[in-house]
């Protein structure tokens, strides 16, 4: 028993059994207007469908105070969060009459990331994982300031023997209170609750709405708003109407088709689990694909880094990198012992404007400028290199006519 309400296992099977365990666990969120005898039924169906009940009761007083509502949900995500690291399974959020407000949306605005106080990111994640299904029956309800006289009393008080005055009288004052409440805090909540609901289209599990047109504390016009807001959100609601059940007697008056209905849906919120572990394998799977892309990519980069610097410093190679000339020819024209460090040298290097060196005659360069720049016929004459003089080239010419000694003697004095 804590502030706001109690968290306890309705029934809970033993995993170790011959069962081996149940199918999943529906949490039920009721408020006080739901008496212990009405929720042993339900209590009862779950078990006997293969499913474990974590119930969460919260006092009358705790849909008015946030804070106590806070409380109770983190109560209730500690007992859960427990079970589900021993072994996930499904999850299904139901919850009775007023209890969404009671305590279930706050319990959304915790996982959903939306509430100032939070629990540990994986254990959030780890019950969104789980969620499966959402069953609301009798409800969502519309909190407003006319709904206050409907239950200013416990059902256990309206139906007590005693004069009607003093009944009418208690109905009264309770709801003068509440009026009061709903002038300063209430009213400026009820935003943030309908909110919360509508967010848990976000987890990605179906809906099943369990109404009926008689009901007046859960008027059809706000159940059908609501379910048609769900389905505009992408939301995937299926809506179960009788017409004469009271307000949370649905099961009682329709126990066959109650039951069948309950189990279809924990048959769909089963085949919802599977797929949303489907997927998140399929997640875990392609970011391990990325990851050993990334991770062969690094190695494809070092591999290429380590080839350009043996390319550049390859003494028999003919691919240099800008800064390899001026250090092979600095070093190689250089005994100084200072010389040593060549890696110091190489970074120094790198920064140096390239310094302008001879070009050999021979090379594909060299013959590329002179095809280019010099021409093969100047008014007759051939020109090419008949050797080298004192290590440089010479160029000799032959005219196709006889000419005189003198002539030859002042091109040979001329440097091309």
């Amino acid at each position: 028993m804590i502030g706001g309400g109690r968290v306890y296992w309705g029934k809970k099977m033993d995993v170790d059994g011959d069962g081996g365990g149940s199918n999943g666990v529906v949490v039920i969120f009721v408020w006080s207007s739901i008496n212990e005898n009405h929720l042993s039924n339900f209590v009862d169906l779950y078990s006997s469908l293969g499913w474990n009940s974590l119930v969460c009761r919260a006092d009358f007083l705790t849909a008015f105070y946030p804070e106590m509502a806070l409380s109770l949900a983190f109560h209730l995500l500690s007992e859960l969060v427990e079970e589900l690291k021993t072994r996930p399974c499904p999850v299904i959020f139901l919850a009775f009459s007023g209890a969404p407000k009671a305590c279930m949306y706050k319990v959304l605005q915790v996982i959903m990331g939306d509430c100032e106080a939070q629990i540990h990111p994986d254990d959030s994640q780890l019950v969104r994982n789980c969620i499966s299904g959402h069953v609301y029956d009798s409800g969502p309800l519309d909190f407003t300031s006319d709904l206050n006289v409907k239950f200013a009393l416990h059902p256990t008080i309206r139906r007590m023997s005693g004069p009607s005055r003093l009944v009418s009288w208690m109905a009264k004052g309770i709801s003068s209170g509440l009026d009061g409440l709903y002038l300063t805090r209430f009213e400026s909540q009820r935003s943030e609750y309908w909110h919360a609901l509508y967010s848990s289209v976000e987890i990605g599990a179906p809906y099943l709405v369990l109404c009926s047109e008689n009901d007046d504390l859960a008027p059809h016009q706000v159940i059908s708003s609501f379910t048609h807001q769900l389905q505009e959100l992408g939301g995937e609601v299926k809506v179960v109407k009788w017409k004469n059940s009271p307000h949370a007697g649905h099961y009682t008056h329709n126990p066959i088709q109650y039951r069948a209905v309950i189990s279809n849906f924990l048959e769909k919120a089963m085949s919802v689990h599977l797929q949303k572990i489907r997927q998140l394998g399929e997640r875990a799977h392609t970011h391990d694909e990325i990851s050993e892309l990334i991770c062969d990519l690094q190695k494809v980069a070092v591999k290429s880094n380590q080839s350009l610097r043996r390319v550049a410093t390859g003494p028999c190679d003919h691919f240099f990198l800008p800064s390899s000339a001026p250090y092979q020819s600095n070093s190689s024209s250089s005994n100084d012992p200072s010389s040593s460090s060549q890696e110091e040298q190489r970074e120094r290097s790198s920064f140096r404007p390239l310094q302008p060196t001879s070009i050999n005659a021979h090379s594909v360069l060299g013959q590329f400028l002179f095809d280019s720049c010099v021409p093969k016929n100047i008014e007759g004459w051939d020109i090419r290199f008949a050797g080298s003089l004192n290590g440089q080239p010479y160029a000799t010419s032959s005219s196709r006519k006889n000419s005189n000694l003198g002539f030859k003697k002042r091109v040979f004095r001329s440097r091309l």
